[in-house]
Parts: structure tokens; sequence; C-alpha cells
């Protein structure tokens, strides 16, 4: 048997499990969501954030990844002041004939949208979850939700230093991702391929660091 090259998390989360969450269940998720969206502030120096963060839309639901005892539900939503609110939902699955506990969010706010961004392929978010301790470094185990803004995107696959490392089957449009990042330098980048294996699409988390020195979050 080979050695593994590089030894990394790789498949660490569970495959998406559920639909799309509808009724009481949705209206709780969103509760939550919502709640923390009503926190934020706009920041003053930023110039889509004038006319504030202004009230939410319909929220957008993506498929579901499970991790370290918590499953995570990504969420966005466009405002009445064109910026999108984005974030997830997080809260430990339910025992047989239980239900989920310990709901929190984690939300933030951005003025760049794929309707102004032509050139993007992938429109992506993410946060960092939680962390990996390797091989002498610490990997920042990472939530990357968004949508191919190509035809023909099957699955979204994470790639750290071109090693495979999540995928995730592209459900109604959308996909979620779970994976680690900053890990002796290297940064994830996200690919849209079709069924047979062909990419498609290819995004950079940190596309804008490259260009302006931003933090790299796309809403």
């Amino acid at each position: 048997m080979s050695e593994i090259e590089r030894f990394l998390p790789r498949y660490a989360a569970e495959p998406p499990q559920e639909s799309v969450p509808y009724g009481r269940w949705a209206d709780r998720l969103g509760s939550v969501f919502l709640e923390q969206v009503a926190e934020l502030e706009p920041d003053p120096d930023e110039p889509s954030e004038a006319d504030g963060i202004g009230e939410p839309g319909e929220l957008a639901w993506f498929p579901d990844r499970t991790w370290h005892g918590r499953t995570f539900m990504p969420v966005t939503a466009r405002t009445t002041t064109g910026l999108e609110v984005y974030g997830h939902v997080r809260f430990v699955p339910a025992d047989e004939g239980g239900e989920p506990a310990a709901l929190e969010a984690d939300v933030d706010v951005t003025g760049e949208i794929a309707e102004d961004n032509p050139e993007w392929t992938i429109d992506l978010c993410e946060t960092v979850v939680g962390a990996w301790r390797g091989d002498g470094d610490t990997a920042a185990m990472t939530l990357v939700w968004g949508r191919p803004m190509i035809n023909g995107a099957a699955f979204a696959v994470a790639e750290l230093d071109g090693i495979v490392v999540d995928r995730c089957p592209v459900i109604n449009g959308v996909f979620t991702l779970l994976a680690p990042d900053d890990y002796h330098g290297d940064t994830l980048e996200v690919v849209a391929t079709d069924r047979s294996g062909k990419e498609l699409a290819r995004e950079s988390l940190y596309a804008d660091d490259d260009e302006d020195g931003d933090d790299g979050d796309d809403g």
C-alpha cells in the first residue's frame, strides 16, 4: 500500500442529509438567523452600507453539512438596501425521537453580489467553523457554500494544493463544502465539474486578496 502523500482531513463532514427546511423547522431556523441579522450594524467605512443593512427578504437555504457534532445550515438573503446577508445556523442534531438543540447563528453582510461581478464563475460565501491540528500547522476548517454561475455543474469540489478534500453534489443549483484551509501556506480552491468530472469553473477563496487585499469573503 502506497503512503498517502499528505496527512489531511479529507471528507471530514457528513454528506448532506436533509432537504431544504420547510414548515415549522424552517421558521425556527429562520428566526435564529434573523435575530442575529437584526444585531448587525452598518460599517461607516463601507460605502455600500451607507443606507443601512436594510430588511432581509426571502431566505435561501443551502445543503446541510455535519461535522464535530454540529450540523451547519448555510443561508443567504438579499436586503432592501441591495446588500446580501449571509451566514449559517448550527445545531446539535436530534437523537432518535428527539429534536435538534443548541441552535446558534453566525451572520455577516456584504455589498459584493453576483449581479455586479459578471466575471465570477462561482458565487461563494465562507466562514471558519473550527480548527484541525496537523503536522506542524493548524488548518482552518472552513464552511463554503454557493452556486455555480455556469450551466451543467453537477458537483462542487474543494481542493487544497491540488488534493481533493471534499465534494458535494450541486442540489437545486447550490452546494455546501466543509474543508481544511490555510494549511502550511496552501489555500482552498472550489471547482465546479460536470457529471463526468470535467472541470467547468474554478474560484479561489482568496481571489480578492490577490487583487486588492480584501478578506476574500464573497456574498
